[in-house]
């Protein structure tokens, strides 16, 4: 379970519960097309979910999440030495192009352990144990450390694609607590050490970080519960999505990371 607290902050989309509200809406008549049927497949993913379709999950709803939780101060571990090196890691946008739509600057950091088609054999190996826990996590596609730096704000964005639900497991929540806090949809969540916040990421979110520390989360997306047919279909449109430019470059992007990074350091 997860602490709330009242939305606030300037800003606030007036359509703030409309999944389909788009930082860079489509301008041609094609793509508002195919933007209205991606809209509807998507529609038609979230009735098909095995578990309720909300902005925010109960925990109780996954049975992995007690086991994530019971070990997460061995990933808190591997994490401190990680973050040795923070200042040397990517911007998400350096991997990712597609996050400089809310992103310009370089104080949300990424150390990928896993992600759709990459290749993240390095980071992998130097933690063993968060990979172990990953594992015990039904249909992960993504997983990696998310940093942001103090008076950090990511503005309201959403996610890719509803076949997927997201988790936040918090490993350094900085005090005072209330003011590093996620909106998802219509209401501010807190995160806590050592406890998961699962959640659907398609709903317009935003996130602060108003302290003079650091927050990290190890960052999850795994595939959505889904009623036959559809979770076949939706494993077949994760898979494809290797093929998909955009994770293409990524991949692209976090080897050649990897290489200049660790070259001289094994």
């Amino acid at each position: 379970m997860n602490d709330t607290v009242p939305v606030t902050g300037p800003g606030i989309p007036a359509n703030i519960l409309d999944r389909t509200y788009r930082l860079n809406p489509p301008k041609t008549v094609l793509k508002k097309m195919l933007c209205r049927l991606a809209d509807a497949f998507e529609a038609r993913l979230a009735r098909a979910s095995l578990i309720p379709d909300a902005p925010v999950y109960d925990n109780r709803q996954f049975p992995w999440v007690p086991e994530v939780e019971s070990e997460w101060k061995k990933v808190r571990a591997e994490l401190d030495e990680v973050m040795k090196f923070r200042d040397q890691m990517p911007s998400f946008q350096d991997i990712v192009k597609e996050v400089g739509l809310i992103q310009k600057d370089d104080q949300w950091k990424t150390f990928f352990l896993t992600g759709i088609g990459m290749d993240c054999e390095e980071n992998a190996r130097r933690c063993p144990e968060t990979m172990r826990i990953l594992r015990k996590i039904p249909g992960i596609k993504t997983a990696f450390f998310s940093i942001l730096s103090p008076h950090k704000h990511i503005p309201p964005h959403r996610g890719p694609y509803v076949g997927v639900l997201r988790m936040h497991l918090g490993l350094i929540v900085p005090e005072p607590r209330e003011k590093v806090r996620i909106r998802i949809a219509d209401k501010c969540h807190l995160w806590q050490e050592g406890k998961c916040l699962v959640f659907d990421d398609t709903y317009n979110h935003e996130v602060w970080n108003d302290t003079e520390g650091y927050r990290v989360v190890l960052f999850v997306d795994f595939a959505r519960p889904m009623k036959a047919p559809y979770g076949g279909l939706n494993d077949w449109v994760l898979n494809m999505a290797t093929l998909a430019p955009i994770f293409r470059e990524a991949k692209g992007k976090q080897a050649k990371w990897e290489k200049k990074f660790y070259q001289g350091k094994k």
